[in-house]
């Protein structure tokens, strides 16, 4: 099987370089852009499995290329940011962002969220069955979702955590085990997570995102699919 490719944005070239051999030592081909229009162009071209994307960049910003990566694909992102505050995390996950890793990092950590995400995007292939609840339809085999006739562009984090709750319909799982299940241990605690996908989901699957009908919160305990 040949490797996974991960393409890197960042106008940073030194650690473009560090970051790209880090990745190549972990197994993955690596494809490199140092601005925003190029990082598109090359997303166009080549496909990637995953990307990792900086926010402060000159000209195009993280948040303008990462909106428009989402109008063409549904490949995972993991954006880089010098900012650790809560604002700009949430402004992340309603852009679809998978995961957000804040400056400076180790890079065995950003090799160890690249694994994560990716095998997060992979783990709901082989399903050989589909659900309908009302006006939403999932087909688990083609990761496809339709809801009041029109398909529903996921990202693989939205569509894991719509599949776990699926698949376990009118049962409420707790927060806690949503995080572990979509995100791993090593996120234990960060509740905030499954919130703000739930919120993600809401907006795409619900008729009124503000009166759920199919992801419903259990306050203070979890969520339910129905």
């Amino acid at each position: 099987m040949p490797p996974k490719k991960i393409l890197l944005i960042d106008d940073d070239a030194v650690l473009l370089e560090l970051l790209s051999s880090q990745l190549q030592s972990a197994g993955y081909q690596t494809l490199i852009a140092n601005e925003g229009a190029a990082g598109l162009k090359l997303a166009a071209e080549t496909n990637p499995a995953l990307v990792v994307l900086d926010v402060m960049m000159p000209g195009m910003d993280g948040w303008q290329v990462c909106k428009q990566l989402r109008e063409q694909a549904a490949m995972p992102i993991i954006m880089l940011t010098a900012k650790g505050e809560e604002i700009d995390k949430l402004r992340g996950f309603r852009l679809g962002v998978d995961d957000y890793v804040t400056k400076p990092f180790s890079f065995a950590e950003l090799v160890a969220r690249v694994g994560a995400v990716l095998a997060r995007a992979e783990r709901g292939h082989g399903s050989t069955h589909s659900l309908v609840s009302g006006d939403v339809s999932i087909d688990f085999d083609e990761r496809r979702v339709t809801a009041a006739g029109r398909e529903i562009d996921l990202t693989p984090t939205e569509f894991r955590l719509l599949e776990i709750l699926a698949r376990h319909a009118n049962h409420t799982i707790p927060s806690e085990v949503l995080l572990a299940d979509v995100w791993g241990q090593e996120y234990a605690g960060e509740i905030e997570h499954v919130k703000h996908f739930i919120w993600t989901l809401r907006k795409k699957i619900e008729a009124d995102p503000g009166d759920p009908k199919h992801l419903i919160t259990e306050r203070g305990f979890g969520y339910r699919f129905e």
